[in-house]
């Protein structure tokens, strides 16, 4: 009897997680997958690392409001973890509330990254109402059942299965907004490029905070013609002013020139963590 995987993702039941957990579910035909709820991002991963977990699905950025640092930290941060795939999922938000006068809202529940989302909508609309984030969009909803004068941020599918009427649909700023999905297991390998990857994600820090540190990285994959398709800085959370570094860098065919480069990176830096090499899913949007 084949063995049931559990996937987890961040809950409750139907938010943009549980769609994108839903959908790779569906493209492991054949594999059984248990979708496993969790109130944050963290707990998620931190389930994973200790094998309470077969796979999390977490998200990494959104076109609009960019990186999702608790998915960011607790990478660094924990050791045993690799990135398998990833995707892309559009985010279509909606304003669920009680009442369709608008006026009479008084406070606007949802996720950080969904208020940050649907900002220019909610300065335009409802200006008056207080913005209050919550762990998930899904979470913002058990509000508006209890209060004629609360609305909520969350998904179209949310507010159905909560019975819960919809004012607006597509508020989100930009008509194209999405959110970008990572698959993640326990380690297996070193996490480098093979022939089927096309991009591999890394976090390092600098051996000194002196001129030129970031730049002699940098050149590494400049020398190498490795395009990087995002590099950000996160505080490393040691000191005011000390940073780490998290680079998505393009394989385009060339495993071992980017596991020699990576080599190289390792050798400048103080300490360099390997993510993950992956392939993309058609999963959502290309």
């Amino acid at each position: 009897m084949t063995q049931r995987q559990r996937l987890g993702y961040l809950g409750p039941v139907g938010t943009y997680s549980e769609e994108a957990a839903q959908r790779y579910a569906q493209w492991q035909q054949g594999e059984p997958i248990d979708l496993v709820p969790f109130s944050t991002i963290a707990g998620c991963l931190e389930a994973l690392a200790i094998a309470q977990l077969d796979l999390a699905l977490v998200p990494s950025e959104n076109s609009v409001e960019g990186s999702v640092n608790s998915t960011l930290d607790s990478l660094w941060r924990l050791d045993t973890l690799h990135i398998q795939y990833a995707f892309d999922l559009p985010i279509l938000h909606a304003f669920v509330a009680q009442t369709p006068r608008l006026e009479e809202i008084r406070t606007v529940y949802s996720h950080p990254q969904a208020l940050g989302q649907c900002q220019r909508w909610l300065q335009h609309m409802l200006p008056h109402a207080q913005q209050c984030p919550v762990a998930s969009t899904a979470d913002g909803l058990q509000y508006v059942a209890q209060s004629a004068t609360v609305g909520a941020i969350a998904s179209v599918r949310a507010a159905q299965l909560h019975q819960l009427p919809i004012v607006a649909t597509n508020i989100q700023d930009l008509a194209d907004n999405c959110t970008r999905f990572w698959v993640v297991s326990r380690q297996q390998g070193n996490g480098w490029p093979t022939s089927s990857s096309t991009h591999t994600s890394i976090a390092f820090s600098l051996k000194a905070n002196q001129p030129g540190a970031l730049l002699k990285v940098l050149q590494l994959f400049s020398d190498r013609q490795i395009n990087l398709s995002r590099i950000e800085s996160r505080p490393s959370k040691r000191a005011l002013g000390d940073y780490l570094f998290f680079v998505d860098l393009e394989v385009n065919g060339q495993p071992a020139i980017v596991a020699e480069c990576l080599e190289a990176v390792a050798a400048v830096t103080d300490v360099l963590k390997i993510f993950g090499s992956y392939q993309f899913l058609p999963l959502g949007v290309s």
